[in-house]
């Protein structure tokens, strides 16, 4: 493993949503509270800004992403910047925004909500997968670590506040079957988890909030490596660079009185273990 660097140094309010676009070799990101999505393209930054909170996304095809904002999910041209709804979810609820979302191996989106103003119990998991709108759980306060086990039958999630994660068996289709069993339970360390991702060994990579870190976890759930993030409100990885081997690392300076330069930049380093691709989302 070798030192983390910044990846790129602008000051996001709450960095989130990392996605290496395995076609374009890109990393987009988001800054929730400032309503705007990054990337790096020749060593500069580009920056687009919504109207709206927007908070993650995924890969349809070289030009097209969906993006996840307060009042649904709508496919958006990268060479353009025109931006079309595809499905709306909770728009009339003025109360809710989009949080953490992942594509699943099968190309389902799934999509995290919850209250502006962190309400508690407001907000839900969504499951959209070819042109099919599924509620998987509602009462959740602040979704996070959405994410999926290589072999496609297994989801993660939490609701950050609890301070416990779950996994999800799923079926071929990739919708949950059965009720999901706890994956860890991290209200004893008080860690906040937050994003996550997992590995092609089926490693669970976590970041916990206001602890600067991200937390690798094996399949079993036994703690295997700390990473360290000069950033102290770490929010999400991933995985990316030409042989996946890449941690990318987003943080938040929100609600801090007197942020350090570092606070809300974007991290990378190099680490012992390859990334799963992100999987295409089929409308």
């Amino acid at each position: 493993m070798t030192r983390v660097a910044v990846y790129d140094p602008t000051p996001c309010d709450l960095g989130e949503g990392p996605l290496w676009h395995p076609l374009r070799q890109q990393l987009f990101w988001f800054d929730i509270n400032n309503h705007r999505m990054h990337t790096r393209h020749a060593n500069e930054t580009q920056t687009w800004q919504f109207d709206e909170y927007v908070s993650a996304a995924g890969w349809v095809d070289e030009s097209q992403m969906v993006i996840a904002s307060e009042s649904g999910l709508s496919l958006f041209d990268i060479t353009t910047g025109a931006r079309d709804m595809a499905c709306k979810i909770e728009a009339d609820n003025p109360t809710t925004r989009s949080n953490d979302c992942r594509a699943d191996p099968q190309g389902g989106f799934w999509f995290g909500t919850m209250g502006k103003n962190q309400e508690p119990e407001v907000g839900a998991i969504w499951r959209y997968y070819r042109g099919e709108l599924r509620q998987l759980y509602p009462d959740i306060t602040i979704a996070n670590a959405i994410c999926f086990a290589p072999s496609g039958d297994l989801a993660y999630f939490t609701d950050t506040p609890t301070g416990k994660v779950w996994r999800q068996a799923l079926d071929e289709d990739g919708w949950p079957q059965g009720n999901p069993d706890l994956f860890l339970d991290l209200t004893a360390d008080s860690y906040r988890p937050d994003g996550a991702v997992v590995d092609v060994e089926g490693d669970l990579w976590i970041a916990q909030y206001g602890h600067g870190s991200v937390v690798r976890f094996g399949p079993d759930g036994t703690e295997k490596e700390t990473i360290i993030v000069p950033g102290s409100n770490t929010t999400c990885p991933a995985f990316g660079g030409r042989d996946l081997c890449t941690l990318f690392v987003t943080t938040a300076r929100q609600s801090m009185a007197d942020p350090a330069p570092e606070d809300g930049q974007t991290f990378h380093l190099t680490v012992e273990a390859t990334g799963q691709a992100e999987h295409r989302v089929i409308l």
